[in-house]
């Protein structure tokens, strides 16, 4: 068998962990529940509400108030509505969105963009911040409960890599 007949290493595959949303609100009380009802129309999964962890005199937080939401989605709901959220920025990330470990973040700054999405007067405008977080195969080794072990650093991802993921799974331009 020749190299060009060798197929590509299952384990070296990159695909999606997970894609969590964040509205970030920054005040309990009807701001928030309308954040809530936005997500969960958005995503239609569960939406958890995020505490602060600081104090803030100035604007009024102080820690385990209620000042945000989030939702985390995995698998094909996760593809999906990356596929619609990157859209929504006219599939362009710019370089620096990307970390060391191949993970992404970017900004939406209305969820009108999103398409198929549109404005409700009883909600108002949100936007919200959305974080991919990208694995391989055998990453399960530093969640598992027992024998819990670092992966290796020849399988973790890059940011070169992550960035070439991208652009061939979902043809995003990276600025």
């Amino acid at each position: 068998m020749n190299m060009a007949e060798k197929k590509e290493n299952p384990m070296r595959r990159i695909r999606i962990e997970k894609v969590v949303v964040n509205i970030g609100v920054g005040e309990p009380g009807e701001r928030l529940e309308k954040a809530e009802t936005l997500l969960k129309r958005l995503t239609g999964a569960n939406v958890v509400r995020t505490r602060a962890k600081k104090k803030i005199p100035k604007w009024g937080v102080r820690p385990g108030l209620q000042i945000g939401v989030k939702v985390t989605l995995r698998g094909e709901k996760a593809e999906e509505f990356l596929r619609k959220a990157l859209e929504a920025v006219d599939n362009k990330i710019k370089e620096s969105s990307f970390d060391e470990f191949g993970n992404f973040s970017f900004g939406i700054p209305e969820y009108i963009n999103i398409p198929g999405v549109k404005y409700d007067p009883k909600i108002g405008i949100f936007g919200m911040d959305v974080s991919v977080a990208l694995e391989r195969p055998g990453f399960r080794v530093r969640r598992r409960k027992v024998r819990r072990a670092p992966v290796g650093k020849n399988h973790l991802i890059t940011k070169d890599e992550a960035i070439a993921f991208v652009k061939e799974k979902f043809g995003v331009e990276v600025i």
